[in-house]
């Protein structure tokens, strides 16, 4: 079992910055990629980003070249730097692991940007 803790969420005004971490505990066998998740209410939750156990990386179109996601292994912790942010980047941003057995999410952190 993993858990998942997110944390650095807030209040910023468009054009700001942001940084997201994600705390990660436990383990699961046959991680494929971790990654971090957004959803506004009435939609789908959406794939920011992505990265992959080899460190391969993958954004969303309407995040590339504004945000980038990292990982601390030894820290079991992972990380999203969110920079030059938008109003439409408002949402609840959840922190993801996908194991070939079970996908794990966190409880996510609200990030607000204001105009």
């Amino acid at each position: 079992q993993v858990q998942l803790v997110e944390s650095g969420g807030g209040l910023v005004q468009a054009g700001g910055s942001l940084r997201l971490s994600c705390a990660a505990s436990g383990s699961a066998l046959g991680i494929r990629t971790r990654g971090w998740y957004r959803q506004t209410p009435g939609k789908e939750r959406e794939r920011v980003a992505v990265i992959s156990s080899g460190g391969y990386t993958n954004y969303a179109d309407f995040v590339k070249g504004r945000f980038t996601i990292s990982r601390d292994n030894a820290k079991n912790m992972m990380y999203l730097q969110m920079n030059s942010l938008k109003p439409e980047d408002t949402a609840v941003y959840y922190c993801n692991v996908d194991s070939i057995l079970k996908t794990y999410w966190g409880q996510g952190t609200q990030v607000t940007v204001s105009s």
